[in-house]
């Protein structure tokens, strides 16, 4: 469960109401902190990454600060999960890999050295 603090929020974005639409939509839960302008947004990782690409698809300048805030809680891939993603689509290259799972150069190519000793 993360709890992410966006300070401002109604001030900061515009279409604030869509926005706030939009979170809710996913489950998420977004609460005013008390009487302040402190807004702090409650969620699971995949009630945020449905966050993330609804941003992205609405494509709304004033709403980019809130992606980045989400961005910086995407949890890193474990070395196992690199290997089962290598696994489950042997032909993927290294540079896909680090794409698609935001991994290292480092931490992509002990995965493909785990999956090719194995």
């Amino acid at each position: 469960m993360f709890d992410i603090q966006l300070n401002s929020f109604v001030r900061r974005v515009n279409h604030a109401n869509e926005l706030k639409g939009i979170i809710k939509a996913t489950g998420a839960q977004l609460n005013r902190k008390g009487r302040s302008r402190n807004w702090r947004l409650q969620g699971n990782w995949s009630q945020c990454e449905l966050i993330i690409q609804s941003i992205r698809q609405q494509d709304e300048p004033s709403w980019h600060w809130v992606l980045e805030a989400l961005n910086k809680l995407k949890p890193k891939p474990s070395i196992a999960d690199l290997v089962a993603e290598i696994n489950a689509n042997p032909n993927i290259t290294l540079q896909q890999l680090i794409i698609k799972t935001d991994c290292s150069l480092i931490e992509a190519r002990k995965a493909f050295d785990l999956v090719a000793w194995e």
